[in-house]
Order: C-alpha cells, then sequence, then structure tokens
C-alpha cells in the first residue's frame, strides 16, 4: 500500500495526540493501542531500558498511579519524519500535575520516538526519554523549560 508523507504524517501526529490525550486521563490501555509488542523503552527513571508491551504497560499504570488527578501532558515542537515503512518524531515533552504524596512535578523532557508501519497501521517500536545533566553536579537539570 503506497502512501504519501503527508499521509503517513497526518496518522502519526493522530497516533502522538492519542497518546497524549490518553496519559492526561491515565488511560492505560489507550496509552499502549499504538505499541508494538517488542518496543524498546530508554525512559528519564530506571532501569537502563525496559522492554516489551507488558513491561511498558506495567510501567505506565505505576506511572499514572502515582498522581492524584488528571496528568497535565503536552508535547512542543514536534517533528516527524517520514519514509516507506518507518518513521520518527523528537519533541519536548511536559509534565504537569500533583503526586498522590501532594508535591507538585512540572519538568520537560527530550523524546524520540521511532515507528514502523505494521499491517497498515504506525506502531511505536522504540522510545527515548531524556534530561540533561550537569557534569559538575551529575544530577538531572530538571528545571530547565524551552
Amino acid at each position: 500500500m503506497e502512501h504519501k508523507n503527508g499521509v503517513d504524517e497526518a496518522e502519526i501526529r493522530e497516533l502522538i495526540k492519542n497518546r497524549v490525550d490518553a496519559v492526561s486521563i491515565k488511560d492505560v490501555k489507550k496509552a499502549m493501542a499504538s505499541v508494538e509488542s517488542n518496543v524498546l523503552l530508554f525512559d528519564v527513571v530506571n532501569p537502563l531500558q525496559s522492554s516489551g508491551l507488558e513491561t511498558l504497560r506495567k510501567r505506565a499504570e505505576q506511572w499514572f498511579s502515582s498522581f492524584d488527578g488528571p496528568i497535565g501532558f503536552e508535547t512542543r515542537d514536534l517533528n516527524i519524519v517520514t519514509g516507506d515503512d518507518v518513521a520518527f518524531s523528537h519533541s519536548l515533552n511536559r509534565v504537569k500535575a500533583r503526586t498522590i504524596n501532594g508535591q507538585k512535578l512540572e519538568m520537560w523532557w527530550r523524546s524520540t520516538v521511532c515507528y514502523r508501519r505494521m499491517d497498515g497501521k504506525w506502531m511505536v517500536t522504540h522510545e527515548h526519554n531524556s534530561v540533561p545533566f550537569d557534569p559538575g553536579t551529575g544530577k538531572a537539570s530538571l528545571d530547565l523549560q524551552p
């Protein structure tokens, strides 16, 4: 099936929008709907890498349950590049929410996501999220803003 890059980009933008909406309402099933079963994740939290849909589903459940109420989640500076059956996007993402312990969390991070068209549908196959760190202190720079 031949696709035009504009159509592919629109499909990936919709996939990203659906994932952002799912995170905002803490809907694990919707957040995982476009994630491939052998997905590989490099996340901002331990471990160094995670793989497999079930592992990511458990991670999402744990993360969502750490917040009281909805999660403010947004992407900024989103760029998408598409090929025939592979694509990638990169963006700056922000979370703004209150934890179940009453702490306010607001931070930006960098995200690069790889996609593959499988059975005519774009699926997330790899996601890499990161924050810069201060080499002088060795601590993550969580207060940076775009």
